[in-house]
């Protein structure tokens, strides 16, 4: 059903990764802002998160296999945490240029939300199990 509790996660997830990604910059280097748009890679893992969301919603009836997508898309955006880490440790200023954007709390907020929809997945999963033992 689409109206449960891990639905909405998996929706504001979705929303995360695919929209606001696009509107938040990531950092700013030396008067020049960097958006996540301005790299294809960060384009497709962000995407690729959405879509994994989108694609978890809609298969509602297959709590397993919804479950395996959520924890899918948690590696992806430990990935895509991955790469903001490395390139921001990469930067002429480094970790101590105080100007870092809310982008790069995207992932973590994606991967919080994707950890809640697991969370009520598998109790979903679990209330199944319980119901069809007493039949």
């Amino acid at each position: 059903m689409l109206q449960r509790i891990q639905s909405l996660y998996l929706l504001v997830a979705a929303v995360c990764s695919g929209v606001l990604s696009f509107t938040t910059y990531l950092l700013v280097l030396e008067g020049t802002v960097v958006y996540a748009i301005d790299s294809i890679s960060y384009v497709a893992l962000f995407q690729g998160s959405a879509l994994l969301s989108l694609i978890s919603i809609f298969l509602f009836k297959s709590r397993q296999t919804q479950f395996v997508l959520g924890r899918l898309n948690i590696i992806l955006n430990f990935i895509l945490l991955g790469l903001f880490v490395f390139r921001l440790l990469n930067l002429p200023g480094g970790p101590a240029n105080p100007e870092k954007g809310i982008g790069l709390l995207l992932p973590i907020f994606s991967i919080v939300l994707l950890a809640l929809a697991n969370k009520a997945i598998k109790k979903d999963e679990t209330l199944v199990k319980s119901v069809d033992r007493l039949r």
